[in-house]
């Protein structure tokens, strides 16, 4: 399948077209670097765990890395005007939000961003807050800056994910000054609505929390009419007391080059912010600019055209999960991840639900890397082409048959 992008000029349609269906080697020297692929190296099993998708970045963002390394020269960079504009364009254009560039804190990774932001805000022995499940490294980044891990479980409504704010005022102490947020969420694909952010900032503001938002999936919406909306767009107060995240690498493909940034608006929290980076995190590398900046400037069609794929997957794969006997998922609103709960598998004691699912050939990740107990739900990567995603949904439903009789 050929999935089609436009890009509108005026009065005239461009179009243009990328192909997702092609498999790519990731298996074979040179291209055996892959982390995800090489998990199960020399085994018959899907790999669709780590969120690195299976696709080629954007053309665009393929040629301009490839027009700076003919250039020749690979030296130290700085962020240059065209980088910084690409990303005002982008936070204008994409997201609706207009940034003074003095905001702008330039970051090799949004990991590290969360790992500063701890370090950031408090004290040693201070407390960080969040939901769960979530990404792992929300987790771990906390005990890595000697902060206390608060954490506070997100609730099921119907089909939706939802914040019990009464269980996070009870999770939370005078200890506490950093809530992290997730947005939209990783694992359970939820977008907070603007009544949600307000919600919890109101409760920060109440109890002098800072926030950190990880808006890396912002652009990743599958979900019609659904609108993102950053947490430090809402108001100058809200604004003040947030950390807000992103990098181009979920949906432009291109979590390698490592570039990330940071928004912060207020001057007292960005000056500590960066006092934590000072010598110690490395700047970005000369080809992560310059395919921030290709992706940013350039990179619509091709992100409108993935996610038309990626829509496809999400309701094929949907629809085959809960179909399938002891298994239950919601549909996720944004990102290419799918929480599934397989409690109703009633696995052995001792099996997760990650090790039943890569006996049958399919590799996810375990859900209690997202949340302590979780081992009965698996984190599942759809970011794939249709092939190897109708060829995993064989082999789980296969699986689940047989468990379940």
């Amino acid at each position: 399948m050929i999935c089609a992008g436009f890009l509108f000029y005026s009065d005239n349609v461009v179009m243009m077209t990328f192909n997702f269906d092609t498999p790519i080697n990731r298996q074979t020297p040179p291209h055996d670097d892959s982390v995800k692929w090489a998990k199960y190296a020399g085994r018959d099993v899907l790999p669709m765990w780590v969120a690195d998708m299976d696709f080629a970045p954007p053309p665009v963002v393929i040629e301009a890395v490839q027009a700076r390394v003919a250039h020749g020269v690979l030296g130290y960079p700085h962020v240059t005007q065209s980088v910084i504009d690409a990303v005002l364009l982008h936070l204008e254009r994409d997201l609706g939000w207009v940034v003074d560039p003095d905001w702008l804190v330039w970051l090799p990774g949004l990991v590290t961003g969360l790992n500063v932001a701890c370090r950031s805000v408090g004290d040693t022995g201070s407390a960080v807050l969040t939901s769960t499940p979530i990404y792992p490294p929300f987790c771990s980044a906390p005990k890595f800056s000697e902060r206390t891990l608060q954490t506070v479980s997100l609730q099921q409504q119907g089909n939706d994910w939802i914040w019990d704010l009464d269980a996070l005022k009870s999770a939370s102490d005078a200890s506490t000054k950093l809530l992290m947020l997730c947005n939209p969420d990783n694992p359970v694909g939820r977008v907070w609505r603007e009544e949600e952010l307000r919600a919890l900032a109101e409760l920060a503001e109440e109890r002098d929390w800072v926030i950190c938002s990880d808006d890396i999936h912002c652009e990743l919406l599958l979900e019609p009419g659904i609108r993102y909306t950053p947490l430090a767009s809402l108001s100058p107060e809200i604004a003040r007391r947030t950390i807000s995240l992103f990098a181009p690498s979920k949906t432009y493909n291109i979590p390698g080059l490592g570039a990330s940034f940071a928004v912060i608006p207020d001057a007292v929290l960005r000056r500590r912010f960066e006092r934590v980076i000072a010598g110690i995190v490395p700047h970005i590398n000369v080809l992560g600019y310059t395919a921030m900046e290709g992706a940013y400037r350039d990179g619509v069609p091709w992100r409108n055209a993935l996610l038309a794929y990626l829509r496809v997957n999400r309701d094929r794969l949907i629809g085959a999960v809960n179909a399938m006997p002891g298994l239950k998922v919601h549909s996720p609103e944004a990102t290419y991840l799918a929480w599934i709960d397989a409690r109703g598998l009633q696995l052995p004691e001792g099996v997760s639900a990650a090790q039943f699912f890569e006996a049958a050939g399919v590799g996810l990740s375990p859900g209690q890397d997202f949340q302590p107990g979780a081992a009965d739900y698996v984190r599942l990567n759809f970011g794939c082409t249709r092939q190897t995603l109708e060829e995993a949904i064989a082999r789980m439903a296969s699986a689940c048959a047989r468990q379940v009789g």
